[in-house]
């Protein structure tokens, strides 16, 4: 039975949002080779047929939720990485017709997806998953996406989340108001808008991905979840509780925490290091992987220059977020540590989803449970 939750104004319907428990998510499935940057014949294709086997699974073996990436080109190199993508609002309302518990997120860019109809979108599909849909808003920072469009990427990192902000008001103003509304802004300038139905539960749960500090602030006053990189799970020591001090003291919201790993579990250590060796260094596509990191080198400030520099394997693993390897043990003890420095949840991504959230649901799931870290009512019965 959901709950509605209150999140500091904004009410959404959601198992998600339930405070119970740490929360375990599937990401950027719905991309080809997913967070791996890899040329091994074996990584994940993105199809349809495979991203609805791993919905249907992800459904039924406990996990909280999908969280795909907006993409409209690749990064090149010999895989085009990210060359083959399925749209994030479509495929979320096609995996929510399919499953039945599990919050899925499409993931929308406010500069190329006008608030209108975006927010009637999302109301759409809430409506076929019977209020499990989310919403991940992205400000932009992927300058050769902006020339796809035609558009000019804002030469002040702020106007990029100015611009986010206005677009946000607009869509939460539809969620919530019963008669239409003209609008005036910065941005946009709209007449008599009015949109039914709405999500199901008023809102949906919504997902800021700001590393940034411009980011988070943005994240601190409209998310449910501020998704953000960090090094080492340790760093959600300092981190966590500032992000969440932020987001009551200056917008009197209660916001989450999660932030993201790529996994490779294997009965030893020695054979998740021998695995992860072979996908993330002998068959990296290290063209694609400098890329990507030039890429967010220039136009993105989700990862210091420092880290850039020192990330370029875990770029090839899981673009650049935590490694999570090991036995069973161990990577459940990884998983623990995000837990105890307060994150309330995290991402995980595989080299090939299908093949290897079996063996990670049997084994480590579990061990999270034992620990505590799950409850046991999150996984299906």
């Amino acid at each position: 039975m959901l709950e509605s939750v209150d999140t500091g104004g904004d009410i959404v319907t959601q198992a998600l949002t339930d405070g119970i428990g740490f929360k375990l998510g599937l990401f950027s499935a719905n991309c080809s080779g997913g967070l791996a940057v890899t040329k091994a014949p074996d990584r994940w294709s993105a199809s349809w047929e495979d991203n609805l086997q791993l919905a249907q699974l992800a459904d039924e073996v406990g996990i909280d939720f999908l969280l795909p990436i907006a993409r409209w080109i690749g990064y090149g190199g010999d895989t085009n990485f990210h060359g083959s993508v399925l749209e994030t609002i479509t495929w979320a309302g096609g995996l929510l017709a399919a499953t039945e518990r599990i919050t899925i997120f499409a993931t929308t860019h406010t500069f190329c997806n006008h608030p209108i109809v975006a927010a009637k979108q999302i109301a759409t599909i809430d409506q076929i998953g019977s209020g499990r849909a989310g919403i991940n808003v992205v400000a932009g920072w992927n300058k050769p996406e902006y020339d796809t469009f035609g558009i000019g990427l804002p030469e002040e990192h702020d106007d990029r989340y100015a611009f986010a902000q206005e677009w946000l008001d607009i869509v939460k103003k539809i969620w919530s108001d019963d008669e239409p509304f003209d609008w005036q802004g910065d941005a946009f300038q709209l007449q008599h808008v009015e949109s039914m139905p709405k999500p199901v539960g008023g809102g949906v749960p919504i997902l800021n991905a700001g590393s940034s500090d411009q980011g988070r602030d943005f994240a601190a006053r409209n998310a449910n979840f501020v998704f953000t990189i960090v090094g080492a799970p340790e760093d959600g020591l300092e981190l966590v509780p500032a992000l969440k001090k932020n987001a009551l003291e200056k917008y009197g919201r209660q916001s989450g925490v999660l932030t993201l790993g790529h996994c490779v579990v294997r009965p030893t250590e020695q054979e998740a290091l021998d695995f992860l060796n072979y996908y993330a260094d002998e068959q990296a596509d290290w063209d694609a992987v400098d890329n990507l990191m030039e890429l967010q080198g220039l136009h993105a400030q989700s990862f210091t220059s420092e880290m850039l520099e020192m990330f370029r394997g875990r770029f090839a693993a899981g673009h650049g977020s935590c490694p999570v390897i090991g036995n069973p043990d161990q990577v459940a003890d990884e998983i623990e540590k995000f837990a105890k420095a307060g994150f309330d949840g995290m991402t995980l991504s595989f080299m090939n989803y299908n093949a290897e959230l079996p063996y990670f649901a049997e084994e480590v799931l579990p061990r999270l449970e034992a620990k505590g870290v799950r409850v046991p009512s999150q996984r299906a019965v």
